[in-house]
Order: structure tokens, then sequence, then C-alpha cells
């Protein structure tokens, strides 16, 4: 998520009422989470197993809870509660603001996009030319939707991120800053939910076609002419390369990347980032033609054993 302007280090550090370490001056453009982070970004550490990953980001300002060494060319936000305070900077920076209106007027709707009865467009959302959007589909504020897009009924794009922290009064939410953005010729099923993303964008590319009842975690990105069928659920941090076929009832883990062409038969638990060009099948997931042989070696061993 980037700052509509740029801030200084003295600005971020006087509206958390935290001690700095660097330059009063030194420039910060936004906020993002790790996997995300660029130059100019602030990213947040709470846990010392994730200490050297953020310092050594991307990022060049972080927001962690223990003195130490700044490195070269960065700087620091010392903070008793980081995850406390990224809340505090998204809140500030892009607050939510409620709509009074089923259609928000800083929409901007393309020419022959066809919005049916009941839809609900947020503030600052974009929607391309020639786009079909059928009736009680929501579309929260700045999502970004392309040209000659379909969305059936039901689908809700831009909930929140399912990010919260476990603390002794209960699970504190991740506050999502993010956007969903869907490329030009994407179609979405009936009843599908595509949350947005943490500080970045959940990202769906062209020509991708998704069934319906099918889930979309945050910060994911979907590559140029993907299938996914129907009941998937993709979890968070997801990438699906181009041209990847996944079938019905599918889960993946966070995190992982699915290669180009690959291709993810039903019902498999996708718990680990597969190669393209493949075929696959099963929890644990492994390549299909080797699934299929262990399962007949299975049932060929339990047979013998039940006929001696």
């Amino acid at each position: 998520m980037k700052f509509k302007k740029p801030q200084t280090l003295l600005q971020i550090a006087t509206l958390l009422d935290v001690e700095y370490v660097g330059p009063k001056n030194f420039q910060v453009l936004g906020i993002n989470e790790i996997h995300v982070v660029e130059k100019g970004d602030i990213v947040f550490v709470d846990h010392p197993k994730y200490y050297d990953k953020a310092l050594k980001s991307a990022a060049t300002t972080v927001l962690i809870n223990k003195k130490v060494d700044c490195p070269e060319g960065k700087s620091l936000l010392i903070s008793d509660d980081p995850f406390r305070d990224f809340n505090k900077i998204t809140k500030q920076f892009n607050p939510f603001i409620a709509s009074k209106v089923s259609i928000s007027e800083s929409a901007i709707i393309g020419e022959g996009t066809i919005i049916q009865p009941n839809v609900f467009i947020g503030n600052n959302v974009s929607i391309g030319k020639n786009s079909v959007i059928h009736p009680n589909v929501t579309i929260y504020d700045n999502s970004v939707i392309g040209n000659n897009v379909t969305i059936h009924a039901n689908t809700v794009l831009g909930a929140d991120a399912f990010y919260y922290k476990n603390r002794a009064t209960g699970f504190d939410k991740l506050i999502s800053g993010g956007r969903v953005v869907l490329e030009d010729n994407v179609d979405l099923g009936a009843s599908c939910t595509i949350d947005k993303g943490v500080t970045g964008d959940t990202t769906i590319k062209e020509g991708t076609k998704i069934d319906n009842q099918v889930h979309v975690g945050h910060d994911t990105v979907i590559g140029k002419k993907c299938l996914i069928a129907s009941q998937t659920g993709i979890a968070g941090c997801v990438i699906i390369e181009d041209e990847v076929t996944i079938w019905g009832q599918v889960g993946t883990n966070s995190g992982i990347t699915i290669g180009k062409g690959a291709i993810i038969l039903g019902q498999t638990g996708v718990t680990k980032s597969v190669a393209g060009g493949k075929s696959y099948f099963g929890t644990p997931i492994s390549e299909s033609r080797e699934k299929l042989k262990e399962m007949a070696e299975i049932k060929r061993f339990l047979k013998d054993r039940k006929n001696p």
C-alpha cells in the first residue's frame, strides 16, 4: 500500500509515538508485507525468528519490537507492538469510508458495461469496457476490473484477509489495506470470494476462468489462461503461474507456487510448491502417475493379505 504522498520517518514515528533510528527526514513511501516489500516501504516484524529476514528485505524502514543494529541505508521504528502499530498506519492512510449508495459516485464504469440490479460497487472502484456484473455481486473499495470481464451472481471481491494474531484477549485482526485486481477477459462463477491483499493486490490475470464457489485468499496471484473448477480453496500468498488447470475440491497451503501448465486433479491437497508441465494428485501431493501406482500397489498388497 503506497501513501498518497511521501512521509518522513519523523512523521510516522510521531503518528505511532515510538522511538526511531535514522535521519528524521528519511523518506517513507508506504507499507507492505514481507513478500511484496519494495524500496521505500515499511515492513513489520514482531518475532526474533523473522528479524533477519525483515532487516535484509527490500523494505527500507523496519517496524520492530527490539532495538537492533540498523542496516546501512535503512531506518527503524522501535515499537512495543508492531502488529498494533502496523494497523494504526493502515487506518491513518487508508481509512474505511462507509457507503450510503449502492454504486459509489467515485466508481468509474466503462462504456458498454452492464450492471445488473442489486450490485454494490464501492469507493474508487474501476470497471473497464463491455463487462457484465450480475445481480447481488459485491465489489469492495479500490477494486480494479478490466475489459470484457463477467462476474456471476453473489460473488464478493475485496473481503478482508484471513489474518489474525492470537492474544490472551482473543484474536486481533490485521487490517487489510490492499486491493483485488481482475485483468481483461476474466470470468468468475457464482458465489466466488476473492479476498483483497493485506497491503498489496490479489490478482487474477488475463483470460483466466473460475467456476462457481471458489475462494481465493489474500495477496494470491493467479496467472494468465488458468482454469479453476468449483469448490477449490486457494490460500493466501499463493502464486499460480500461467495456464494452470485446477479441478474441483482442490485445497492449497499458503505461500506455495504452482508452476506453469501444471494440472491439479480433483480433491488434491497442494501441500507444497510443484513444478510446471506435470499432472498431480492426492494428499500429500505427488505426480498423478506415481500416486495412482502407489494406490494400485496398496490395493494389491491388501488383497494378497486377505487371500494368501
